[in-house]
C-alpha cells in the first residue's frame, strides 16, 4: 500500500514550524486558523488544501515548492515550464494540480493548471482561505459554488473572487481544466 503524498508534506510542515521555533498556537495565530487545524495537518492523517500550504509558505518565508516537493526553487529571472511538465501537486484526490511556477524563487502568486472531475453534488468539498483567486477556463465546463451562488464557466470564461468566500468545484459532464492563480 502506498503512502499518500500529504503524509510527506505533513512532515515538512511540522519540521518547518519546529525549525522556526513556532508553537502550534503561534503559527495558528499567524495563519488565522486554530491550533487544532495546524496539528491536524501536521499529523498526516488528512488531505491538506493547497491554499493552506500557500499561506504557511508565505508566513514562514519559504517557497511553496519546499512544502510540496521538499526542494528549493532556484530560478530568479524566469522559469519556463513546458506543456505537461508542471510539478504535480498530489495532495488531494478531489482535483489534479500542476504547479506552473515551481522553479521560480520568490513568487508572489501561485499559478496552477487544475483538472476537476465530474462528481455528485453531495461530494462537493467547500474550502475557504486567505487571499484571492483567478480562474481562466481552458477545457470542459466547471461548476463553481461561491457561497449560495452557482456559476457555470466554459472555455474562455474567467472568474476573480475572494478566497474567503466558501467555494467548491466540480466538472460538468466530464473533466474541467483551468488556470488557477492564487494570490
Amino acid at each position: 500500500m502506498s503512502v499518500p503524498p500529504y503524509v510527506e508534506i505533513a512532515k515538512r510542515l511540522k519540521g518547518l514550524r519546529e525549525a522556526l521555533e513556532f508553537s502550534p498556537e503561534e503559527l495558528a495565530h499567524k495563519l488565522g486558523v486554530s491550533p487544532e487545524e495546524v496539528l491536524g495537518y501536521e499529523a498526516g492523517d488528512r488531505e491538506i488544501p493547497v491554499s493552506y500550504l500557500f499561506e504557511v509558505a508565505k508566513v514562514c518565508g519559504v517557497d511553496l515548492t519546499v512544502l510540496i516537493a521538499g526542494k528549493e526553487a532556484h530560478l530568479h529571472s524566469y522559469a519556463l515550464v513546458r506543456e505537461g511538465k508542471g510539478l504535480s501537486v498530489e495532495r488531494r484526490k478531489d482535483y489534479a494540480y500542476k504547479s506552473l511556477a515551481y522553479k521560480f524563487s520568490g513568487r508572489r502568486m501561485e499559478p496552477f493548471l487544475v483538472t476537476v472531475p465530474s462528481k455528485k453534488e453531495e461530494e462537493l468539498n467547500f474550502n475557504t482561505h486567505a487571499g484571492q483567486e483567478f480562474i481562466y477556463m481552458l477545457k470542459g465546463k466547471l461548476e463553481i459554488r461561491l457561497g449560495d451562488d452557482v456559476l457555470i464557466l466554459e472555455p474562455g470564461d474567467s472568474l476573480y473572487f475572494s478566497s474567503r468566500t466558501p467555494h467548491a468545484l466540480r466538472g460538468v459532464d466530464g473533466d474541467a481544466e483551468f488556470l488557477d492563480v492564487i494570490v
